[in-house]
């Protein structure tokens, strides 16, 4: 999943998704510790997949991003978070659109992508699912920017999302 707009609330300033600067300005989003738990009670691995272009461009201390997923992991009992630090100009694998922190994530945690799911609030998000070849929810915030393309599922939450992917889920 993605983190900020998906479990915790985005900052938004002229319509654009922005990430808390520090665990102060931190809201976790109702409802989403109890979609976590259902997602252990049902065998998924929660894992935060997010880009944070805010340390590269300095705007955010590597140690306030560390202090915020440590908040984040003793709250919602996430275990794995993968970042990307860079900024758009950087060109990296890691950094979504591109599918390189979710084929990570499968490699390290032995994930089966074809089992999985990615949950996500912006266009990059859900590029980066289809990429991965995983099925993507998308929250729509109707922010000003790009648009994702089909196909996805909108939700409106994790929750939502949790319950739809849980539904279809429910024989294995």
């Amino acid at each position: 999943m993605d983190r900020d707009g998906v479990i915790n609330e985005a900052l938004i300033k002229n319509g654009i998704p922005f990430s808390p600067s520090s665990v102060a300005d931190l809201k976790i989003i109702s409802g989403v510790q109890s979609a976590i738990s259902k997602l252990r009670k049902h065998g998924y691995i929660p894992v935060v997949i997010t880009n944070q272009p805010d340390v590269s461009r300095g705007r955010l201390n590597p140690d306030s991003l560390n202090a915020i997923h440590r908040f984040l992991a003793e709250k919602l009992g996430i275990d794995h978070f993968f970042v990307c630090p860079h900024d758009d100009i950087d060109n990296c694998e890691c950094r979504k659109p591109k599918p390189g922190m979710i084929r990570d994530a499968a490699s390290k945690l032995k994930i089966d992508l074809s089992k999985s799911f990615l949950v996500g609030d912006r266009w990059k998000d859900v590029e980066a699912g289809h990429l991965a070849g995983v099925n993507v929810y998308f929250i729509d915030y109707f922010y000003s920017e790009l648009r994702p393309k089909l196909p996805y599922e909108r939700v409106s939450s994790l929750s939502e999302a949790v319950e739809m992917e849980l539904g279809g889920n429910r024989e294995s």
